[in-house]
């Protein structure tokens, strides 16, 4: 099972946190994967969830512990051509990653093998899953 961190939380929602690249370091300097909310605007990326919050260079993604949420069409055209881990969904049951993992939306019931959003937040069985990703990290693995 491996466990991804949502947006960078790892002890509930927290709006200082969030899609913060200085958290987001902070973890994969732990060897911890995190699903990051990415946007494209005006030919720069950027980290944030509703709008562009943080800007960032493209080397940023290419880590193999991000996973990268394109938040829009434009985004994700982009990172199609760079090297990253990359998906794109709105409110799709499911969706794959550029890796080939099966993404699960929230509340929705995993396939065997696949990424449980926020399972916490439904009870949801995770039992067959690959992995989860979740804001409540610290439930699952001891993060400094």
């Amino acid at each position: 099972m491996i466990y991804i961190s949502h947006r960078g939380f790892i002890n509930g929602k927290d709006t200082k946190l969030e899609n913060n690249p200085d958290q987001i370091n902070y973890l994969l300097e732990q060897n911890i994967n995190v699903e990051i909310d990415v946007r494209f605007y005006k030919n720069k990326f950027y980290l944030g969830h509703d709008e562009p919050s943080y800007e960032i260079d493209k080397k940023f993604l290419n880590n193999s512990k991000l996973w990268c949420h394109a938040k829009n069409y434009e985004t994700l055209n982009v990172l199609t051509k760079i090297d990253c881990h990359y998906f794109w969904h709105q409110e799709d049951d499911y969706t794959i990653t550029s890796k080939g993992y099966i993404w699960v939306y929230p509340g929705k019931p995993p396939i065997d093998n696949s990424i449980s959003v926020l399972p916490e937040d439904f009870k949801i069985n995770t039992s067959k899953c690959f992995g989860i990703c979740t804001d409540h990290l610290n439930r699952y693995i001891d993060i400094k």
